[in-house]
């Protein structure tokens, strides 16, 4: 991902959160989601980043994009450990089971697995079950952690998944 790429990724980020969380999160606080903004925000992570955070994409035959991956060191309470974490892994709604998905997941475990991280963990709302099933088939499987973030005023449930990247 570069940082001409970032328009797009917040095009993929808020249609993706308006597809994928409609009544799992208030109405109205996804209709607030705004690319510019998202953009923005996408950019100065990138620039101002450590280098530790990976973000890729897929290109679309027509120039766009149809997916990004964000992934790095796993955040535990905020402290990094020797363990991977999947940030956020987004589609375009009309690319939802065509594999890209699938391609970028298999590309961020494969970039974790190269760099030694023996797991890898994600956070996925509780109620999104398409998500969830995704997540599963890949190999991954709720930990038992849970928790929570707020989005317009009211709570979202999330769980925690983890996969073994390597054998020991």
């Amino acid at each position: 991902m570069t940082a001409d790429d970032c328009g797009g990724v917040a095009g993929i980020r808020v249609r993706g959160w308006q597809y994928a969380y409609t009544g799992l999160v208030p109405q109205p606080y996804l209709d607030g989601l705004d690319v510019a903004a998202d953009a923005d925000r996408q950019r100065a992570r990138l620039l101002d980043g450590d280098g530790s955070v990976r973000n890729l994409v897929v290109d679309a035959d027509d120039g766009g994009l149809l997916g990004w991956v964000a992934f790095g060191p796993h955040r535990d309470g905020g402290t990094r450990t020797g363990d991977a974490e999947l940030y956020a892994l987004c589609l375009r709604p009309d690319h939802i089971g065509r594999g890209v998905g699938r391609a970028l997941l298999a590309a961020a475990t494969r970039h974790c697995a190269d760099a030694g991280h023996a797991r890898m963990y994600l956070w996925v709302v509780k109620g999104n079950t398409r998500a969830r099933r995704f997540y599963e088939r890949a190999g991954f499987a709720a930990d038992g952690a849970e928790d929570a973030f707020e989005a317009g005023g009211a709570v979202v449930p999330e769980v925690r998944y983890a996969k073994e990247l390597l054998r020991g």
